[in-house]
């Protein structure tokens, strides 16, 4: 059986994590031919208080598209096909359904190195996405 990826799933937040998972993703992308769905979750527990301290929610805009900037650059760089989905909600759900709405072959994630006891209280974002979704995860440390 022959793996074949033609839709990629990079989920980011602009950290350094989601920055390293970029460049697997070109790497794939390239591989592969594939397509890349940047997915932004804003996270609704932080998007009130951002709300909060921010006046105009087009400065909001403007500032969640400078984070994934340096994420879209390694795409443009590489001349891989993308497309930018901002979403709302809790960013594990919300990267697995996105998953499973679009078929996305892979998920490309980056791990936050949470220490062992904080993963098993509190989960992180990487795990549940591995430890739930359809396809095959892809977690960059």
């Amino acid at each position: 059986m022959a793996i074949l990826f033609s839709k990629l799933l990079l989920a980011t937040d602009g950290s350094e994590h989601s920055v390293r998972s970029a460049n697997y993703a070109v790497e794939l992308a390239q591989q592969f031919h594939a397509k890349v769905d940047v997915v932004y979750v804003i996270d609704d527990k932080k998007s009130k208080s951002d709300v909060l301290h921010h006046v105009d929610k087009y400065d909001l805009k403007i500032e969640r598209q400078e984070k994934i900037k340096p994420v879209l650059a390694l795409l443009d760089k590489a001349n891989i096909t993308y497309e930018v989905h901002f979403t709302h909600g809790e960013p594990a759900p919300c990267i697995i359904d996105f998953a499973e709405k679009n078929e996305s072959d892979c998920v490309i994630v980056g791990s936050r190195g949470r220490n062992k006891v904080q993963t098993m209280i509190l989960g992180s974002v990487s795990h549940k996405v591995a430890k739930h979704a359809a396809c095959p995860v892809l977690i960059i440390k």
